[in-house]
Formats: C-alpha cells, sequence, structure tokens
C-alpha cells in the first residue's frame, strides 16, 4: 500500500475507535443530570446513588473519548496537510469554536461537579452537570459542521493567488443544510446509545440483585434507560428519513451505492438482504421491498433514483469542472475514471446501521415489557439483552459513520477536493505506517484498560447512600481529591 492508502487506513481507525465513545458521552450526560435533577427535587437515596454510579462510568467513557479525540486534529497536519493548507481556513474555524468553547465548558464543569459535592449549593453543583451535556452538543455541532462541508461544500471562495479556498460565511457553514439535518440524527443517536448503556447496565445489576432492597433502584434504572433508548430511536428513524432525502439531493452517487443499483430506477426496491458478486452487477435480491428506496431518497414511493452508471458521469463533470475552475492540484482527474465508492463496504455499512439499531429498538421495547409491574426478569435471553444492548447503538452509529465517509469517495471535500490530492506529498509510507501502528498499539492498551475500569465498577454496582455535607458546612480548607 501507498502512502494514501496507508493514511486513509489511519484515519479510519483513529476516527471510528474515537467515536465509540463519542455518543456514549452525549447520551449518559444527559440521563445522569437527570439523575441529578430527581435526587435534588427528591432527595431519595436512589437518585444519588444512581447519579454516582452512572456518573462514574460517564467519567471513565469521557476519559478516554478525550485522550483519542486529540490525535484527530493532529492527523490533518501530519497526514493531511495539503487538505489543510487548501480548506483549514474554513474547516479549522468550527474545530477551533469546537475546542475553544464547547469542549473548555464541557472539561470545565465536569471538573467542578466531580469536586464540588458538599462544596457549593446542591442546585448549582447539579447545573454544572446539565452545562457539561450542553458543551457535549454542542461540542458535536461544531464537529458536524466541519464534516457537513466535506459532504456538501458552502460559505467560501476560491482565492487564486493563494490557491486556497477561503471563508466567505461562517454562518452558511453553520447552517449547511446537511449540517441542519446530521445534527439530530447523531444527537438522537447519541440518546438512543445512552439509553442503551443505562438500560444494559442496570438489567444486569438488577437480575444480580433481584432479591436485595436495591432491586427496585435498578428497576427503575432499567427503565428509564429503555424509555430514553426507545424515544430516541424514533426520532433517529425520523431524522434518518430527512438526511436520506438530503444525501440523495447532494450526493446521488452515495444512495446509488448504498443500493447497488447502476442503472437509474422508478418505484426502486431496498433489498434488505442479496446474493452475488460484490460490486452488485450480478447480484441476486433474496428480500426486497418494492419502491422503499424510492421513497427513502425522494418521498415518493414512484420516485426516480439515480443508478451508478449516470451518477458516475455526473461525478467526471463535476471534477472536470473543478480541475478547470480551480486547477489540477484540486480535481485531480488523472486519480481514476470511475469516480465510484467501494460499493460492498458502502451497501452493508448502510443495513449494518439500520439492522443494528432496530434490534437495540426491540431488545429496549422487550426490557420495558419485562419490567412491568415490578418484574424481574431472568434468564438467558435478559443476561445477553443486558450483555449486547449497550454495544448495538454504539456498532450502529459506527457503521453509519463509515458509510457517510466512504460513500463520498473519492471526494475528500465533495465536489471540491479529491482524497488523493489532500493527502501529505512528502510523508512516505514507512512513515504513515509506523504511526499507524504505533497509534494502534497505543489505542489497543486504552482499550483494555477502559473495559476492565467500566466492567470493574459495573460489578460493583452503587456505593450505599451516604448523607452529603451541607455545602455552608463544608470544610473549605479541605484539599480537592477525588479517588474511586
Amino acid at each position: 500500500m501507498d502512502a494514501l492508502d496507508l493514511a486513509r487506513w489511519q484515519f479510519a481507525i483513529t476516527t471510528v475507535y474515537h467515536f465509540l465513545f463519542v455518543p456514549i458521552t452525549i447520551g449518559m450526560s444527559f440521563i445522569v443530570a437527570c439523575f441529578h435533577l430527581m435526587w435534588v427535587r427528591t432527595h431519595k437515596p436512589e437518585w444519588l446513588r444512581l447519579t454516582k454510579f452512572f456518573g462514574k462510568l460517564f467519567m471513565i467513557n469521557f476519559a478516554l473519548g478525550l485522550v483519542t479525540g486529540i490525535v484527530q486534529e493532529f492527523q490533518f497536519g501530519m497526514n493531511w496537510s495539503d487538505y489543510s493548507r487548501f480548506v483549514g481556513d474554513i474547516f479549522g474555524a468550527p474545530l477551533a469554536f469546537e475546542a475553544l468553547l464547547a469542549f473548555f465548558m464541557e472539561s470545565t464543569f465536569l471538573g467542578i461537579w466531580i469536586f464540588g459535592w458538599g462544596r457549593i449549593p446542591e442546585k448549582l453543583h447539579m447545573g454544572c452537570m446539565w452545562l457539561v451535556h450542553i458543551g457535549t452538543v454542542l461540542s458535536a455541532y461544531f464537529i458536524l459542521a466541519a464534516n457537513s462541508f466535506m459532504q456538501n461544500p458552502v460559505g467560501f471562495r476560491f482565492n487564486p493567488a493563494t490557491g486556497r479556498a477561503e471563508m466567505a460565511d461562517f454562518l452558511a457553514v453553520l447552517t449547511n443544510k446537511v449540517q441542519l439535518v446530521t445534527f439530530p440524527h447523531v444527537i438522537t443517536a447519541s440518546y438512543m446509545t445512552g439509553g442503551a448503556v443505562v438500560m444494559g447496565v442496570a438489567l444486569w445489576l438488577l437480575m444480580k440483585h433481584r432479591d436485595s432492597a436495591d432491586a427496585d433502584m435498578y428497576r427503575r434504572a432499567t427503565r428509564i434507560g429503555a424509555w430514553v433508548s426507545l424515544v430516541a430511536s424514533v426520532l433517529v428513524i425520523i431524522t434518518g428519513d430527512i438526511q436520506g432525502k438530503i444525501m440523495t439531493e447532494v450526493q446521488p452517487m452515495k444512495m446509488a451505492a448504498a443500493e447497488a443499483i447502476y442503472e437509474t430506477q422508478t418505484n426502486a426496491p431496498f433489498s434488505v438482504l442479496s446474493v452475488g458478486s460484490l460490486d452488485g452487477t450480478s447480484a441476486t435480491r433474496i428480500i426486497e421491498v418494492p419502491g422503499l428506496l424510492s421513497f427513502l431518497a425522494t418521498g415518493d414511493f414512484q420516485g426516480e433514483v439515480m443508478g451508478i452508471n449516470d451518477a458516475r458521469e455526473g461525478e467526471k463533470a463535476l471534477a472536470a469542472k473543478v480541475t478547470a475552475q480551480y486547477g489540477p492540484e484540486v480535481g485531480a482527474l488523472a486519480l481514476d475514471d470511475t469516480y465510484t465508492p467501494v460499493v460492498p463496504l458502502t451497501y452493508w455499512s448502510f443495513r449494518l446501521m439500520m439492522g443494528l439499531g432496530f434490534v437495540s429498538t426491540f431488545l429496549s421495547l422487550m426490557a420495558l415489557w419485562g419490567t412491568r409491574k415490578g418484574r424481574t426478569p431472568t434468564g438467558w435471553f435478559w443476561k445477553q439483552a443486558a450483555i449486547w444492548n449497550p454495544l448495538l447503538p454504539v456498532f450502529a452509529i459506527s457503521f453509519g459513520w463509515i458509510f457517510t465517509e466512504v460513500g463520498r469517495q473519492p471526494w475528500i471535500v465533495y465536489g471540491l477536493m479529491t482524497t488523493a490530492t489532500g493527502v501529505s506529498p512528502k510523508v512516505s509510507a514507512f512513515e504513515v505506517l509506523t504511526s499507524m501502528v504505533v497509534y494502534t498499539l497505543v489505542y489497543a492498551v486504552l482499550a483494555v484498560i477502559e473495559v476492565k475500569l467500566f466492567l470493574t465498577y459495573v460489578k460493583r454496582g452503587a456505593d450505599p447512600f451516604v448523607e452529603l455535607t451541607a455545602h455552608d458546612e463544608a470544610d473549605e480548607d479541605a484539599p480537592l481529591q477525588f479517588a474511586y
């Protein structure tokens, strides 16, 4: 493999790994804030215990997300310097807002929340976790604004003197139509994930402590997590449907590759399962739903969906236009005359995204049914549900992220710059391979630490209730300290 292939592999590994923690952070911060709110309102011991218990799990996840996220921005300078040079003026702006505003906000108030027990008024302390959650949402907004520019570049002008794209309208970047549908889809998917994690952990502890006084507390947490996940999953479906239509409008090739259809069709079917050649040219649909793809793409079961062959001609024309307007170093007509993403990966990641999400929704429904009227579920199925439901939406979101990025190829900024022209020209394949191996090994070690810590504190369950010291009675000279 050359430097381009290795750089793409490294970015894929580090991005997908980092993104495993992001939706859990967003979703769990919301639920922990809700638990804390209930404690402040009722002062019932179970709410404080749930707040602190799931707060610990949230912090473990937050720490790993923080560490792995730092690497992302370094890669733009390491492996993608030409990309950074060309669109850094635009791409860097939302990233700067994310770091200086959103991330500092969430990390600062998380520190106050961790060390503030009994030191500040309880309502102010509770508000800190809500500000942490708001910070995570703002962080997601700015990151997605940057990514949405890569999907549908807006708000820029080309400077022929410098050969760079420059910011012309920051508001247009923040209100990109791709951004306006992607953001609610990602946030609701994150709530779905956070709810699934809380449901799975609480369900496992409910079965473990079914004969103890803590059973009611874990049953309540199970149902709250299941309800959050279930409601969020409905919103995910609605926002995903809208996103699919916008995606078809701005990137028709992506929708064509998602179904592996090569010829433009009306009343296009959606294949749930197919067999045949990997590129889809001779696929046999085993299970398909007539007209569903047309509805997903256009909102009309009889709507026309552009096929890969026609979309490819559009991609070539777009590349020719970009090359003529901005120069060959941007359009890169010499890259490849196919201008088609990897069809098998696009096809299956699209289905795995939806399929795993639907399974998670089903398990949330089952959890609500199994814990109704004070019941405690037992048996093999429920143990598997407790283990797998936290993982399913995480994997579903990851496959959705893969679909979004792979389906855009070979463009790094759609219709503006190809991936091959964005890679650092003076970085060798050996240098990229070395950094990729090092990062992957470090991430593997972090994964072991994360899983071990997470499972250790899940097994311990919620700590016994300890009455909090009133903030006006706390020793202000006592050192700040925090330990698990």
